[in-house]
């Protein structure tokens, strides 16, 4: 079955038109404005950050900091107490006997009640010694990613989407494999690496309904209903989600957790961009089309913009983003700095030719400008000065491509992060 995919950011601009309102979306080069970004080698005060030593101590946890009280919100700290795994299935021959399967359940309290997080596990068959894994969320449930049968059926709320098998909010038999050509199950098998991945649904319901039905409660205090201003919305959740998941790979003899790639896909990538900025055990960092409020400069108006995000999205990210809605170049960082974050681990930026709601061009622009943190720490960052054309990837430690077609993950894109993983997840390097 052939699925065609539509951006949610372009059901957003669809759903504001249907109630009246006429967002306005610049795709004109000339009027994406000037802009001074802050200078991630520079502390708040002034005082330049001439070494290592110095990004370590001092900016690294200021630039974090900044993005938790204005963009993402502070996170929880490490995982509840009363967390555990269970395995509720593993098969020896999945796949035609190309893959060891297994399926876990992340529980956060020990009655099992509330949130948990359905984790899948694909391992090449026949691997010696411990594999190297991709791990990134879905959006329609692990059944999605391939047609497998013996993939169990999620149980998270997901997005109505009739035609990909999505009723009434529930994954039904016809979801097997819809997502399929996002995840190349075979083709990264084949390469020697492992992939996980559970719904983002199971972590945070991707609606705004207060902040009720996801993980957030699980960390009330007293008397406390929502989040703070400064503290988690849905991206900080499935973000903090990613390293529970990483908690489990940590767990299992087969994963080496060592070399554990985090990435996603649209509003996926800005979180795995936020998960390897906060986790520092995810050794390489992926993002795919992830736009405004991912790898794509804030202070440039072109498609997505921070004001059309915190109308749209208000759930996403903390209460104090919004402040910055109209006045973007006040905001104290911009996301070449969340980039810079993963340095020295490689990070690889994708765009694609067509996705212009995700500004392309910004995103280069942010992977560049990050740049001088990874020369800082003594490594290559990004070997590009220019943009590059549509179809020439760049290999450095900041990594990045620009491909024809639109907002979607495909296997072009997936054969660009093998050959970067071969290049330093496999290695170490």
């Amino acid at each position: 079955m052939r699925i065609s995919f539509i951006s949610f950011g372009a059901m957003a601009i669809l759903a504001a038109v249907a109630a009246g309102q006429k967002p306005v979306v610049n795709y004109d080069e000339s009027k994406a404005g000037s802009y001074t970004l802050p200078n991630p080698l520079v502390m708040s005060s002034g005082e330049p950050v001439r070494d290592a030593r110095a990004w370590r101590e001092k900016r690294r946890p200021e630039i974090l900091h900044l993005f938790e009280e204005n963009v993402y919100g502070r996170t929880p700290t490490g995982r509840p107490p009363a967390m555990h795994f269970k395995r509720v299935e593993r098969s020896a021959s999945a796949l035609g006997g190309k893959a060891v399967r297994k399926q876990i359940t992340v529980y956060f309290k020990r009655d099992e009640s509330g949130p948990a997080i359905d984790l899948l596990l694909y391992l090449p068959k026949n691997a010696r010694g411990r594999v190297p894994v991709f791990l990134g969320l879905n959006f329609n449930g692990n059944q999605a990613i391939h047609a497998d049968p013996g993939i169990r059926l999620s149980r998270a709320w997901i997005r109505e989407n009739r035609p990909m098998g999505i009723v009434n909010h529930r994954a039904t038999e016809a979801a097997r494999g819809v997502e399929s050509t996002r995840w190349q199950v075979e083709e990264i098998l084949e390469r020697g690496y492992g992939v996980a991945t559970a719904c983002y649904g199971d972590i945070d319901p991707d609606f705004d309904d207060g902040f009720q039905n996801g993980v957030q409660p699980l960390f009330y205090k007293p008397g406390q209903t929502r989040p703070a201003p400064n503290e988690w919305g849905a991206i900080g959740a499935w973000a903090w989600g990613l390293s529970r998941l990483l908690d489990y790979l940590e767990t299992d003899k087969d994963v080496d957790a060592r070399r554990v790639a985090v990435l996603g896909h649209s509003r996926l990538g800005k979180t795995a961009l936020w998960a390897g900025a906060q986790d520092e055990r995810f050794a390489m960092v992926i993002s795919n089309n992830s736009g405004e409020g991912g790898a794509s400069l804030a202070r440039r108006n072109f498609g997505e913009t921070v004001e059309i995000l915190n109308r749209n999205f208000p759930h996403w990210f903390c209460a104090n983003y919004r402040q910055y809605s109209k006045n973007v170049a006040a905001l104290p960082v911009d996301q070449h700095m969340l980039i810079a974050l993963a340095a020295p681990r490689p990070v690889y930026i994708a765009s694609a030719e067509e996705d212009r709601w995700a500004d392309p061009r910004g995103e280069f622009l942010a992977a560049k400008a990050a740049d001088p943190v990874y020369r800082l720490l003594g490594t290559d960052g990004l070997a590009a000065s220019d943009w590059p054309p549509v179809g020439q990837p760049v290999s450095s430690r900041i990594g990045y491509h620009i491909r024809s077609g639109k907002h979607d993950v495909t296997l072009y894109d997936w054969q660009q992060y093998l050959n970067f993983a071969d290049k330093y997840l496999k290695t170490g390097r």
